[in-house]
């Protein structure tokens, strides 16, 4: 995983922030590779319950990291009861590393 313990715990620590303790942030795609370089932070968070303004606290949660991380490319998915799945979901949720 090329991420570093400080960048998990800001991670993890602003999520909660956003979207509430109760969530599960794990992380997918090409960072989860140690022998390759660069690539974008996908990461997901998963909610027990429906979350309201999800597009909102979705930005939110990117700006925030952006400016806490560096300026980065982050990709996020955010899913919740009400999420109609679909395949990245499904592979995210497949594939990713809970941090």
């Amino acid at each position: 995983m090329r991420l570093s313990d400080e960048q998990i715990a800001i991670i993890k620590r602003t999520a909660a922030e956003v979207f509430g303790d109760e969530v599960g942030v794990s992380l997918f795609g090409s960072r989860l590779e140690d022998d390759t370089r660069g690539g974008d932070i996908d990461l997901l968070v998963e909610s027990p319950r429906e979350i309201e303004n999800k597009v909102e606290k979705t930005l939110t949660l990117t700006a925030r990291l952006q400016l806490r991380i560096g300026d980065r490319p982050i990709d996020i998915l955010v899913i919740d009861p009400s999420t109609a799945l679909n395949p990245v979901h499904r592979h995210a949720m497949q594939t990713g590393q809970r941090l």
